[in-house]
């Protein structure tokens, strides 16, 4: 059993893994700190000295391996779904949460969070809200033709949205809860 959340940056996907995590009795895994990891290197510095295409090469290496886990929480990255085989391979391997926030809101986190601004390079010349706006845009249709739940990640506390994702997973996964 394997659950896969996927958003754009700053939607929420490593703060609510733990705690679903948590609930379900699962492991959890950032696919971008793992990415990290695996290559020695921040995300900023492979697309500065190898390029996105190599990025997305080393992704999906990544994230072949992380799927084949069980009982795993898996936050990815918010672009891993631009890969045809990465989006089938996440519906196979169990139910997929879209995060969703307003481009207004995935601007704040990113300011608040220095991680994701050290760790993650600008992915197209404008940078700021023009650039989250125009790629959770382009990204759009890709998300929802992967989710198989979507919940809005704003407005509520992180355990309501728990709860939320909670009550739309398959009767299968919802056994598996720990008070």
């Amino acid at each position: 059993m394997l659950i896969t959340l996927i958003g754009y940056r700053g939607t929420g996907k490593s703060t609510i893994a733990p705690r679903l995590a948590s609930r379900l009795n699962f492991d959890w895994v950032d696919a971008d700190v793992e990415l990290e990891n695996y290559t020695g290197r921040s995300i900023r510095e492979i697309f500065a000295t190898d390029g996105e295409p190599e990025f997305r090469r080393l992704e999906r290496e990544v994230l072949t391996q992380l799927l084949k886990r069980d009982r795993l929480v898996l936050a990815a990255g918010g672009g891993a779904i631009l890969n045809d085989l990465t989006r089938k391979d996440f519906r196979d391997a169990g139910p997929v949460v879209w995060l969703q926030a307003s481009v207004e809101t995935i601007a704040r986190r990113i300011l608040r969070d220095g991680i994701t601004s050290s760790h993650r390079p600008n992915l197209t010349a404008t940078g700021g809200i023009d650039e989250i706006r125009a790629l959770v845009s382009k990204r759009e249709p890709l998300y929802q033709e992967c989710a198989t739940i979507t919940v809005l990640s704003e407005g509520t506390s992180i355990e309501a949205l728990v709860q939320r994702i909670l009550l739309q997973l398959p009767a299968e996964y919802r056994k598996e809860l720990c008070p």
